[in-house]
């Protein structure tokens, strides 16, 4: 799997992975009475939400709640950023040791989840509105063009598109698909790694000298489809562990993962709009 929230918690992996190579557990012997077993089959069969296992809904009730958090706090940081600039920088150092644990945790954990996107919705506010106000030509007059909402737009939209794509079959994920994504999510890393080295000795437009012009745009769009290709991994994990019958309490995995596979896409947006602005 891309997505190491997924991918270190293994009740949204591969059955198969799970039981064995060949996918094939014993079947216990059984010893239930007859007596025992009609009452069974008379008795009205209990739901997942009954019996403590993972839903659709458990993961869209999370995820919408995580949401709205973050985007709150975005929406108060925006406001507090021309007097505290450096505020996305404690959000994104945050965010990010928070991050790694939450994604190596085996098991989830609310309040570190919830810790986890207050400091996402004070680095995607702060940097939202630093991109908005100094990387998009014409802010002075008024006349920049929103880039934020642009971004906001796409990246729902994109998401709404690889939800699509995923229940109608027309995208699976299939192991040529997840070896070329995660080639591909290596490529992309190092690539950034190298820009970011570079623009230490080497002048650029403010994204890093790899990014300069239309290689830029070029490396902007492939970043857009890696990360709606995350999407659609996202969205496979979370059938695997609803089919599975995984705890309830995996929601927030599943939420998580999500939300941050959503702040990618949208970052990288954000990115590629006030490049295309520029140019």
């Amino acid at each position: 799997m891309a997505n190491p929230v997924f991918n270190s918690s293994p009740v949204f992996q591969d059955p198969k992975a799970r039981k064995g190579t060949n996918g094939r557990t014993a079947a216990p012997e059984s010893t239930i009475d007859a007596v025992t077993l009609e009452k069974m089959y008379g008795t009205p069969s209990a739901t997942p939400r009954e019996t403590g296992r993972l839903t659709y809904d458990d993961v869209i009730m999370k995820t919408g709640g995580l949401l709205a958090l973050l985007v709150v706090v975005a929406a108060g940081t925006w406001a507090i950023t021309p007097d505290y600039p450096w505020l996305y920088v404690v959000g994104a150092i945050v965010g990010l040791v928070l991050g790694l644990v939450n994604s190596f945790r085996r098991e989830p954990s609310p309040p570190l989840i919830i810790a986890y996107t207050l400091a996402q919705g004070v680095f995607v506010g702060g940097i939202s509105y630093l991109f908005q106000n100094w990387a998009v030509p014409g802010t002075v007059d008024g006349t920049a063009q929103p880039i934020v909402l642009q971004a906001v737009l796409a990246t729902l939209a994109t998401f709404a598109a690889a939800l699509f794509l995923f229940r109608s079959g027309k995208v699976r994920v299939t192991p040529k698909f997840t070896k070329w994504l995660l080639i591909s999510m290596v490529g992309y890393l190092v690539f950034s790694l190298v820009n970011v080295v570079l623009s230490f000795f080497m002048t650029s437009d403010g994204f890093g000298p790899l990014r300069n012009g239309g290689w830029g745009i070029l490396a902007g769009l492939f970043a857009v489809g890696l990360a709606s290709a995350c999407l659609i991994m996202d969205f496979d994990s979370i059938k695997r562990g609803v089919e599975g019958g995984v705890p309830a309490k995996f929601a927030w995995t599943a939420a998580f993962g999500l939300i941050v596979t959503l702040v990618w896409l949208y970052l990288e947006f954000l990115r590629l709009f006030a490049m295309l602005n520029r140019n």
